[in-house]
């Protein structure tokens, strides 16, 4: 791994995170029907109780919505906690004039001066790596963001990005990618032992693949809605899977299912920001670090997920 820069490392001293996908989210995780504001400030309160330091948002997760809330919560607390928001680029923002005036529209809703990392959400055929990157060192110059990342780049956009921050001094703090048990996409295209050379943070959203690797779903009891019509075919291959997590968990002090794939992609370097719709979820995902599997089990795990998924090579 390239030296971290004084910037960059305390990405890398975080074991756990929690992702706000969930907060105001009604199309995928039905809020407002199955977790409400007060449940969503509760497993909030409890993950910081249990040392949870570092939430990860977005300005299109409930429309704006999430963002609002984490900033409601924030103003309650008299301790530190590090916030992640990011940029999506829809088709008509073309410039990188929009990069900043995006990131100042989410630290108004958040109420805050500056956030500790500004990612891109996606990569856009419209708008090119090089292009957003220097709206991201504006947002830098402006002292809006402490850090800069990126979120669902390809090895390739991921460089192409490190390099031309690099021109300006900046490190790439971190590339946010859905990576679980049950998607190794970054594994098997290379995307994450590049990050590692480089020194860039993989930050892994959907860590429990939308409640799958939790135990409680089965081809006989789907998630509900969306969730479940998408995870038909995983589900028919997950038996063997949990099984193997429910073996090791009972090794390690019967650590639960997901707590044992959330220390999986710890292991792998990664950062999981799990969300929680509850406090009890909320206190699984926090039991899922301050341990370690062995490397043994690790390499159990990895054989019996290498082929759940088919993988494009980059």
């Amino acid at each position: 791994m390239s030296e971290l820069s004084a910037e960059t490392r305390f990405l890398h001293a975080l074991e756990m995170g929690m992702g706000a996908w969930q907060w105001g989210d009604r199309v995928v995780w039905g809020y407002g029907q199955t977790h409400t504001d007060k449940e969503i400030h509760e497993s909030f309160h409890t993950a910081l109780q249990l040392g949870v330091r570092f939430v990860d948002t977005a300005e299109i997760y409930g429309s704006g919505y999430s963002e609002r809330l984490l900033g409601q919560f924030l103003k309650e607390l008299d301790q530190p906690v590090l916030v992640a928001t990011k940029y999506f680029p829809w088709p008509w923002r073309l410039t990188k004039e929009f990069i900043p005036r995006a990131l100042k529209g989410s630290l108004d809703r958040m109420g805050l001066k500056s956030v500790d990392l500004y990612q891109i959400h996606w990569a856009s055929p419209l708008m090119s790596p090089e292009t957003m990157m220097e709206g991201m060192v504006e947002c830098v110059k402006r002292g809006w963001t402490r850090t800069v990342g990126v979120s669902n780049f390809g090895q390739k956009h991921m460089l192409r990005a490190y390099s031309t921050l690099a021109q300006h001094g900046i490190p790439l703090a971190s590339n946010q990618v859905h990576y679980s048990l049950l998607n190794r996409e970054v594994e098997k295209n290379g995307t994450l032992a590049r990050a590692k050379e480089l020194g860039i943070r993989i930050i892994a959203y959907s860590p429990l693949e939308m409640g799958l690797l939790t135990g409680k779903y089965t081809t006989q009891n789907p998630p509900a809605g969306l969730r479940g019509s998408q995870a038909a075919e995983l589900l028919k291959k997950l038996p063997p899977v949990t099984k193997l997590l429910l073996e090791i968990g009972l090794i390690h002090g019967d650590k639960t299912v997901s707590q044992v794939a959330l220390n999986w992609l710890i292991c792998k370097g990664a950062l999981p920001i799990p969300g929680a719709k509850n406090t009890r979820q909320a206190e699984l995902n926090a039991g899922g670090a301050g341990w370690r599997l062995t490397e043994e089990e690790v390499a159990r795990l990895d054989e019996a997920t290498d082929n759940i998924r088919e993988y494009k090579k980059e």
